[in-house]
C-alpha cells in the first residue's frame, strides 16, 4: 500500500522577527509579493529574493518566507520564516503565529474548498471515533480569533465549517460569531459541526432561528436508531433523546438539519434500522450523510472495537441508501473510495474529505474512474487498502 500525506497545517518556524505585538498570539495573512498590504495583519509570502525585492518595491514592511534563510529575506521590519512543510501556502492564506514558542497554524487557505474553524476543544461527548478528541481547557479566545479572521476573507468563501469540540459550549458567543458572519459574510454557506443536544432548550433553538440566516446547516450526528448503542458510542448517557428532541426544535424552526452517520463495527449491524427509523421518525431533514470513518484520535485507541472492511458492509449500505431516498430524503455517502463501494451508491457519493487530508494510493493512477473518487484520508492510521483495485470500465 502506498503513502499518502497530510499538509503540514501546524509547525514551528524556524524564525520569528515581529514587533509591536504584545499578545501571545496574532494572526498573519500572507499575500502575493506584487500586491499590497491592506492592512496591519497583511505579509508578503516570499520565496525568493526576487520576492522579496518585489515585496519591498510594494510597500510590504513584513513578510513570511519559505525556504529563505534570513539574509535572503532583508528589509522588512517583520519577518517570519518557515521550512517547505508551508510550501503550499499562497496568497490570502492566514496563519495563528505564537511568537513566544514559534508555532504557527494555518487557519484559513483561500484555494480550498473545505475551510473550516474549530470555535473550541470542550465537548460534553467522548465519541469513541472523535477525530478531535476533546480537551477541558480555557479557549474562549479562538471566538475572538476567528471574528478577527473575517474581514481578512476576500474574497469571500462559497462556505465556512465550524467544528469543535461542541461549537454550542458558550452557545451565546457562538451565536453571536454566526451573527457576526452573516453581516460580514453575507453570502457564505456556514455549517455547523454540533451533537444537536444544545438544541434541546426551546432558548437556544429560537436563539439560532432568529440569526434568519439564509444558509445555515447544523450537521448533527445520530450513530444509530437505539438509544442505548447511540448514548454508548458518544459516551454520555442520555444523548440520544436530547439530540432528537434538538433536531425536532430545529426543525419546527424552519431551520437545516443534516444527520450524520459514521460507518463502524457499531452502527453498521444497525444501519438499515437506523436508515428505516430516520425516514419513519425524521423525514423532514435536509440531509442524511453516510460516513467512511476517519481513523485517527479515539479511532486509533479504539480500532478494534470500529474498525470494520467497507467492502463488509457493501449490502447494507446500498440498502439504507435505497430506503433513504425512497423516503424522500437527499442522502450522500461520505469518506468512501468508488472502488469500496457497490456500484448502486456511485451517485451518491461525494466528494468530502478535506483536501489538506485527502489522498490516492499508486493503485489508483490506472482507475478510469480517478477523477470522481473521494480517494482517501491522509490523515491517522492507514487501514484501507487490501481490498483497492483499479476500476476499470
Amino acid at each position: 500500500m502506498g503513502v499518502v500525506t497530510p499538509l503540514a497545517l501546524a509547525g514551528r518556524a524556524i524564525t520569528i522577527c515581529w514587533s509591536n505585538v504584545s499578545a501571545n498570539r496574532f494572526i498573519v495573512r500572507v499575500q502575493d509579493p506584487a500586491s499590497c498590504a491592506q492592512g496591519p495583519a497583511d505579509a508578503a509570502l516570499i520565496r525568493s529574493v526576487d520576492d522579496a525585492e518585489n515585496a519591498k518595491r510594494s510597500g510590504f514592511k513584513s513578510a513570511v518566507g519559505i525556504g529563505l534563510s534570513t539574509d535572503k529575506a532583508t528589509g522588512f521590519d517583520q519577518l517570519i520564516l518557515l521550512d517547505g512543510r508551508f510550501d503550499y501556502l499562497s496568497d490570502g492564506d492566514i496563519l495563528r503565529v505564537h511568537p513566544n514558542t514559534n508555532h504557527i497554524r494555518t487557519l484559513y487557505r483561500r484555494a480550498s474548498q473545505h475551510n473550516a474553524f474549530l470555535v473550541t476543544e470542550r465537548c460534553n461527548h467522548w465519541c469513541l471515533m472523535c477525530s478531535q478528541p476533546p480537551r477541558n481547557v480555557s479557549d474562549g479566545w479562538i471566538i475572538d480569533e476567528i471574528a478577527e479572521c473575517f474581514p481578512l476573507l476576500n474574497p469571500q468563501p462559497r462556505s465556512l465549517g465550524f467544528t469543535g469540540g461542541e461549537p454550542m459550549t458558550d452557545w451565546e458567543r457562538f451565536i453571536n460569531l454566526l451573527s457576526l458572519a452573516k453581516d460580514q459574510l453575507p453570502s457564505v454557506a456556514l455549517h455547523v459541526l454540533t451533537n444537536g443536544r444544545a438544541f434541546a432548550k426551546p432558548p437556544i433553538a429560537v436563539a439560532w432561528a432568529a440569526l434568519r440566516h439564509p444558509s445555515l446547516t447544523a450537521g448533527i450526528p445520530i450513530y444509530a436508531a437505539a438509544g442505548h448503542l447511540h448514548d454508548y458510542i458518544v459516551q454520555s448517557m442520555g444523548a440520544f433523546d436530547e439530540t432528537v428532541m434538538g433536531i425536532l426544535r430545529l426543525k419546527d424552526q424552519g431551520q437545516r438539519v443534516e444527520v450524520r452517520v459514521v460507518l463502524h463495527a457499531l452502527s453498521v449491524p444497525r444501519l438499515v434500522e437506523t436508515a428505516i427509523w430516520l425516514g419513519r421518525n425524521l423525514p423532514f431533514v435536509d440531509h442524511v450523510a453516510l460516513m467512511g470513518l476517519e481513523q485517527t484520535g479515539f479511532a486509533i485507541a479504539n480500532q478494534d472495537q470500529l474498525w470494520i472492511e467497507p467492502t463488509e458492509y457493501a449490502a447494507q449500505l446500498a440498502e439504507a441508501v435505497l430506503i433513504l431516498q425512497s423516503a424522500g430524503i437527499r442522502v450522500s455517502v461520505y469518506n468512501l473510495p468508488l472502488c469500496l463501494l457497490p456500484r448502486p451508491v456511485w451517485p451518491a457519493s461525494v466528494q468530502s474529505i478535506s483536501d489538506w487530508k485527502n489522498g490516492f494510493l499508486p493503485e489508483c493512477e490506472e482507475c478510469a474512474k480517478r477523477g470522481d473518487c473521494p480517494g482517501f484520508f491522509s490523515s491517522g492510521r492507514k487501514a484501507v487498502g487490501r481490498k483497492v483495485r483499479p476500476i476499470k470500465l
